[in-house]
């Protein structure tokens, strides 16, 4: 490593594919002799990976740009990721920023910052015919023990609420092989675990040639028996075939163990504001897809998208969604608030809810998936989990902390010399945190 080396920073805001790109660029920096600066360090680059899903969102991008600018002062702050993408303006309004790097020239990043040779804050070239999947280094750098690979980019759905089709462009995918490469890699890199992310991941391979799919590229990672553990993160209701089910349902760590892991958007529980959403199922279909996940893999962690407040949004409406979710095994929920988002269809959608109901309704039904993943936790008192260990803990002395292959976050007693393992342990209690303890086998 050079004397003399840059050092660098990243934020990152948002979903598990802006992680994951974040991760890519940090190796290449590392790759071009830069170092990752510590908490209380200053750096030289100062790289914040912006989100837009929501107002809030974009809010959070902003704020983070500017506490950037301001403790990093000597730094050259690089601004990508979304909302660089899709608001540049006001992005350039702040004043500080040295470059603003869309979703097309994100994989250049560490070229541009370390020649000194890039635009400086023009507009990003839009990504909505961008036919090409700009493949990043499959191997990140960190503390992460589960590194994510984005196997997909893109969306080509168009829900009414959503802007990351205009963020992201197009579905595309990673080559399977280079998928499969990547995952060798990370196993070459210690690694145990891949989580496969995309924006759309469901349609993973339908644009290559010639054509594929997720389960095909599921087979093929369990063929070639590439790691110990895949974890897909979220995918869409329709996506999710019984065949698929059944793949997941029969997989165990003799090959590569298909997580027993699905988190899936539904979004309402109301089938007239689902098609309002331009969502393409119903909260029947919704119903009977989990019911034969459970049915299949009783033992599934299932997480589910709920978007509350969506124009129009009535107080039936609102409890037909939380009486399917109160009904279905569900593990936890993400809840969000819908945020007008300029560029979608909803955005002039009469018949807004007001903030403070909106705010009510969000209290109602993360309280519902709390009761929900106490439920599901609690079923696993004194049952064997195969658990990851991530890292130490800060909960007592003598504890490490890890994830089970079903996506419970389990405190284990025992030592670091555990991190990295895949440990059997038996869960011998669920405190009133929710707190999973358990002891190796």
């Amino acid at each position: 490593m050079k004397q003399n080396s840059k050092k660098f920073k990243i934020k990152t805001l948002g979903c598990k594919v802006n992680q994951s790109e974040s991760e890519s660029i940090a190796r290449q920096l590392a790759d071009s002799d830069m170092i990752q600066a510590g908490a209380d360090e200053q750096a030289d680059i100062f790289i914040v990976n912006t989100c837009t899903v929501t107002g809030k969102a974009a809010m959070q991008s902003r704020q983070a740009v500017r506490q950037a600018i301001r403790s990093n002062p000597k730094a050259d702050i690089v601004v990508t990721g979304c909302y660089a993408q899709t608001a540049p303006e006001e992005i350039r309004q702040i004043e500080g920023i040295d470059i603003i790097v869309g979703h097309g020239e994100k994989h250049r990043i560490s070229e541009m910052v370390c020649s000194n040779s890039c635009r400086r804050c023009e507009s990003p070239e839009s990504v909505r015919r961008e036919q090409r999947f700009q493949q990043l280094p499959a191997v990140g750098i960190g503390n992460r023990a589960r590194p994510l690979l984005k196997i997909q980019d893109g969306c080509s759905a168009f829900c009414t609420y959503c802007i990351v089709p205009s963020a992201r462009g197009p579905s595309r995918s990673l080559p399977v092989e280079a998928a499969v490469e990547g995952i060798t890699r990370l196993k070459s890199a210690g690694y145990q675990e891949v989580v496969l992310t995309g924006i759309h991941l469901g349609c993973y391979g339908h644009d290559l040639n010639p054509p594929s799919d997720l389960l095909s590229l599921l087979k093929r990672i369990q063929d070639t028996r590439t790691i110990d553990r895949i974890r897909l993160s979220s995918i869409e209701p329709r996506e999710i075939s019984t065949e698929m089910i059944r793949f997941v349902a029969q997989s165990d760590s003799k090959t590569a163990r298909i997580c027993p892991h699905f988190h899936i958007p539904l979004q309402s529980g109301d089938n007239d504001i689902l098609l309002k959403m331009h969502r393409p199922y119903t909260q029947e279909f919704f119903k009977g897809l989990v019911w034969e996940i459970h049915r299949q893999v009783p033992e599934a962690a299932l997480g589910v998208d709920v978007l509350i407040g969506f124009p129009g949004e009535t107080e039936d409406a609102f409890k037909r969604t939380y009486s399917l979710i109160q009904e279905l095994p569900v593990t936890y929920l993400h809840v969000f608030p819908f945020s007008p988002r300029k560029g979608t269809a909803a955005y002039n959608y009469p018949d807004r809810i007001s903030a403070a109901v909106v705010q009510q309704r969000c209290r109602k039904i993360r309280q519902l998936g709390n009761i929900k993943k106490s439920e599901f936790y609690n079923k696993f008192i004194n049952k064997t989990l195969e658990v990851l260990i991530e890292s130490n803990s800060t909960f007592a002395d003598g504890y490490v902390k890890g994830t089970s292959s079903n996506y419970i976050p389990v405190l284990v007693q025992g030592d670091p010399t555990l991190i990295h393992s895949i440990t059997q342990v038996k869960v011998q209690q669920v405190d009133a945190k929710l707190n999973v303890i358990a002891r190796p086998v």
